[in-house]
């Protein structure tokens, strides 16, 4: 090493030793993560997706140009999170930033806007100023990106699922958290080989109507193979179905429809429940002009789900927390005078942060929800996914639905429960409804016949149910046709209906593990503003004075050291 520095060709040995130095970090990566939540680290079963990618994915990020700085923030987190994407899949990941729209004419432009919106990416307003000394200006951004392999096309939006009307900054943060599960779950769904098998269940009144386009066009048939599947009329349901979805059945279940659902979760199937146990309809509401009264549907699956562990009760739920509706409020001048006015039957559920399902989504709206109670059911686990806030309340049947819900004083402070559960996820070994209840023939026909022995219980397995069918469902305009679930046109705000719909249907068919990257924690660690103000002048000395007062200090000790040792 002396020989080396000490030759006149150190400068040319130290240039080699710093390009291979380089070459070396530049194909070898990398990282001690030292964050307590591990934000820096993928996952294992992102990794193993990486690694197993054999074919280029390219991604195009919408992040780019002039934006605030929560966005530029964003992008900066995409941009890394990228990079470590494309290591880890030996550069079958491409990837780049643009504006969108950017170096299109006119008419390309509006076509490419058209098929980022049928691919689900919409755009947001943002506030930006041009230049410094400029007033501030709206501006349209897609925080999102289009991803493509071989001949498929997949968008994200990082923004879908967020409430920005609550916050942006906790807004971003949440968005920036779920970076890692939006990308790995998107570049999983458009390599997929295969797709699971979904089906929806008819024959008990479900509704097929446009009400619920949105569920079935756009996001059961966009994301998996789908069939409808009469229940009424087939003998069993066979298990190439992945999971069932029973969507707000309105006529009775016979013993024998049960009996169908029961083997099928016995045999491992997965169910999501989507049950309104009163009928109550906005509707009524509106053509009647005056309250009414919700009743009771007569489903017939209270027995069947309090076997599984949980109980709808026949109840409304109302919360303080909620979204609002149009009401005439007065007139003037013969005119009815209109105004948004907040009604407690529209609560805005709250998502559970410890479960991937929920985790870091925005609130849910719902449409005149029931409560859910838990039973005794030994062997399964029972987590809160949807719940009201710490302002609410349940009204029992027969429950009068009014527009007039909360009027005084005295009917707010009634609204004292909080976080009542409208949405369970159950997991375990569940047992038949129909153990020592079914007929010796019936047992033999579905064991001889039909190949199905009865099963009195199933092997691990899970479901969820949810106490209110409308969280999936979507208004119906004149002007635009069936809207977004989740979306209030009144209001133009769109809640985490759908996100939170996909996320339970992918925590049941997706094995892979990639929905655990959703349980990701992005702490912001925020100044205290109380301590600012007070300590104000002692982190000021600390920061400019102390870097001072040291370089002086140092100074005056080197010097005289420097003198002693060439004085002699």
């Amino acid at each position: 090493m002396n020989n080396l520095l000490g030759s006149k060709y150190w400068w040319l040995y130290s240039l080699l030793g710093l390009v291979v130095l380089n070459y070396l970090a530049s194909v070898y990566h990398y990282r001690l993560d030292l964050t307590q939540e591990k934000r820096f680290t993928l996952s294992k079963p992102t990794v193993k997706l990486l690694r197993s990618l054999n074919d280029r994915v390219s991604i195009t990020v919408f992040l780019e140009g002039n934006m605030p700085a929560g966005f530029r923030k964003l992008s900066a987190s995409t941009k890394e999170l990228l990079q470590d994407f494309k290591e880890y899949s030996k550069s079958n990941i491409t990837y780049k930033f643009m504006k969108a729209g950017e170096g299109m004419n006119d008419s390309v432009r509006e076509a490419f806007f058209l098929k980022l919106d049928s691919l689900g990416l919409r755009p947001t307003n943002i506030n930006v100023r041009a230049k410094e000394g400029e007033t501030n200006e709206q501006r349209m951004i897609y925080p999102g990106a289009l991803i493509s392999y071989k001949d498929r096309e997949v968008a994200i939006d990082l923004l879908q699922g967020q409430n920005m009307a609550g916050g942006a900054s906790t807004s971003l943060n949440n968005a920036e958290a779920l970076l890692e599960y939006k990308f790995a779950h998107s570049i999983e769904k458009i390599t997929a080989d295969s797709v699971p098998l979904v089906g929806y269940l008819i024959g008990n009144g479900e509704p097929l109507t446009y009400n619920f386009v949105d569920l079935i066009d756009r996001t059961l048939k966009l994301n998996y193979r789908f069939a409808f599947f009469p229940l009424d009329k087939a003998y069993f349901i066979p298990s190439e179905f992945n999971a069932i979805v029973i969507v707000k059945p309105t006529l009775q279940f016979s013993d024998r429809d049960k009996l169908k659902i029961d083997q099928y979760i016995m045999r491992g199937g997965k169910v999501i429940w989507l049950i309104d146990n009163l009928y109550a309809e906005m509707d009524s509401l509106r053509r009647k002009q005056t309250d009414f009264i919700a009743f009771d549907r007569g489903l017939n699956l209270s027995d069947q789900l309090f076997k599984y562990g949980v109980r709808i009760n026949l109840d409304l739920v109302q919360d303080l927390q909620c979204d609002k509706i149009p009401m005439v409020v007065g007139n003037y001048g013969g005119q009815p005078q209109v105004q948004l006015i907040p009604w407690p039957y529209f609560p805005l559920l709250s998502s559970s942060p410890e479960h991937p399902i929920s985790k870091n989504l925005g609130n849910v709206l719902s449409i005149f929800p029931n409560s859910i109670d838990t039973v005794i059911t030994p062997g399964i686990k029972k987590t809160i996914l949807l719940s009201t806030s710490s302002s609410s309340r349940t009204l029992s049947t027969p429950a009068i639905v009014s527009f007039n819900s909360a009027k005084t004083e005295e009917d707010l402070r009634t609204f004292n429960r909080a976080s009542i559960p409208v949405s369970f996820l159950l997991e375990g070994k569940f047992q038949s409804l129909f153990t020592n209840r079914l007929p010796g023939n019936l047992s033999d026909t579905l064991s001889n016949v039909y190949h199905q022995p009865f099963l009195p219980s199933s092997t691990e397995n899970k479901m969820i149910v949810v106490a209110d069918a409308d969280i999936v469902s979507n208004v119906v305009t004149q002007e635009q046709g069936p809207l977004y679930m989740g979306y209030n046109q009144f209001t133009q705000l769109q809640y985490a209906n759908k996100d939170f719909f996909l996320n339970c249907m992918e925590y049941l068919v997706n094995p892979s593990g990639i929905m655990k990257t959703r349980a990701k924690d992005y702490t912001l660690r925020l100044l205290d503003p109380k301590k600012i103000e007070q300590e104000k002048i002692f982190w000021q000395f600390v920061n400019i004075g102390v870097p001072v007062l040291l370089v002086i200090i140092f100074g005056l000790i080197y010097q005289p050291l420097r003198k002693r040792k060439y004085s002699h």
